[in-house]
């Protein structure tokens, strides 16, 4: 089913609809305290020389086309601004440092080694805690083509 949202873009006195498809994934928090290290496939597995911790596996990940990695720096007690995307999913790593994660409706903390889904659709900002700076590696999966990035006036 199809159906349109009404979000203010950065032109705070104008408004854009976007369409999509009702079926979208929502939010997902991965923690890192729930996950146990296993072997890695290509090592041995009464002696591996490396473990991992599975955050996702295949059928946790949207299909679509890899467009973008980025290692990101978020300055202490400082947020980024409220966003989302029209046809991208994104999926944050906290590499260091303790976050709080506001989500359409939803507020967390994230801490070193959590991650998080973020749906198409999904308004969405972070902030750094604890007077502390945060690294998070952000990769987004792109779904079909013409999406944009959305500011959403405060």
């Amino acid at each position: 089913m199809r159906f349109e949202c009404y979000y203010p873009t950065i032109n705070r006195n104008a408004y854009h609809a976007i369409a999509f498809i009702e079926t979208q994934p929502n939010m997902k928090i991965i923690r890192n305290a729930d996950l146990t290290f296993e072997p890695a496939a290509h090592e041995n597995p009464l002696d591996p020389g490396c473990l991992k911790k599975i955050l996702m596996r295949q059928g946790d990940i949207p299909a679509g086309r890899l467009q973008m990695v980025n290692w990101v720096f978020l300055k202490p007690q400082r947020a980024f601004e409220a966003h989302y995307h029209q046809k991208m999913t994104e999926l944050f790593i906290i590499l260091s440092g303790r976050v709080a994660v506001h989500v359409d409706e939803r507020n967390d903390v994230l801490l070193k080694g959590d991650a998080i889904v973020i749906p198409p659709g999904a308004v969405h900002t972070m902030a750094a805690l604890d007077g502390q700076a945060a690294h998070y590696l952000a990769m987004g999966i792109v779904h079909g083509e013409g999406g944009r990035t959305v500011v959403v006036s405060g």
